[in-house]
């Protein structure tokens, strides 16, 4: 196997049924279920209008900065539902897709693409709705010779991303949980779900107990002074 420049096979990815559960919860609830450890990085934001939770299984891609041939073939091989992640190192001189590729994304049903580097033609890509997540913009297009790798663990702002782990992104940014750990951050979600719709309803209603701050900073010793 050729190291930097291959093409690897999918060994598992996250069920139908995982996905459509974690499309329901506010990435931030999940994030704070992962110990608020776990991130894309502030860089990455959406360039399309998130209007809801972006999941899926990964498709990774390392991609050599500037160029976009492995991204062709992700884009080839992708199944419907998936979600192409792309480190192109986070550079921003020549973009990685544009118009073209994003309509080729939408035709094969994609989800999403996630681009660590930066895109081109971002106004027409708002216009067709393909959610797409990037650090940059530029109108300087990409090469096409390589090399890269599909189907590799990848790391974007040292958040590990293995193909077939869960990607979740909405407003807030990107996060990926871990195969082996879907089902128990998904209970554990969940559930804060609920008690944060208690909360806001007690909010609403003018019930809510806010006596904790006040107790929080005695028992760090504050100090309070006339």
């Amino acid at each position: 196997m050729t190291v930097g420049f291959c093409i690897k096979t999918r060994q598992r990815k996250v069920d139908e049924a995982t996905v459509a559960a974690y499309r329901t919860l506010p990435v931030a609830n999940v994030s704070d279920c992962m110990s608020r450890m776990f991130a894309g990085g502030s860089k990455l934001r959406p360039i399309h209008n998130p209007t809801s939770v972006l999941a899926g299984p990964a498709l990774t891609v390392r991609s050599r900065p500037g160029d976009n041939l492995m991204v062709h073939h992700a884009l080839d091989v992708a199944e419907p539902g998936d979600v192409i992640v792309v480190d192109a190192g986070g550079e921003h001189s020549n973009a990685i897709i544009g118009e073209i590729m994003a309509g080729i994304a939408l035709k094969r049903g994609i989800a999403g693409i996630i681009i660590y580097g930066a895109i081109r033609d971002a106004e027409e890509i708002r216009r067709m709705g393909l959610p797409l997540y990037a650090t940059g913009i530029t109108h300087r297009g990409p090469y096409k010779d390589g090399p890269g790798e599909l189907n590799t663990v990848i790391s974007i702002e040292g958040m590990i991303i293995e193909p077939g782990d869960l990607i979740l992104a909405d407003g807030d940014g990107v996060l990926c949980v871990p195969f082996a750990q879907t089902d128990r951050i998904l209970a554990a979600t969940q559930q804060k779900f609920a008690a944060e719709q208690v909360e806001i309803d007690q909010i609403s209603a003018g019930t809510n107990d806010r006596t904790w701050v006040i107790d929080t900073l005695k028992a760090r010793g504050c100090s309070f002074t006339e």
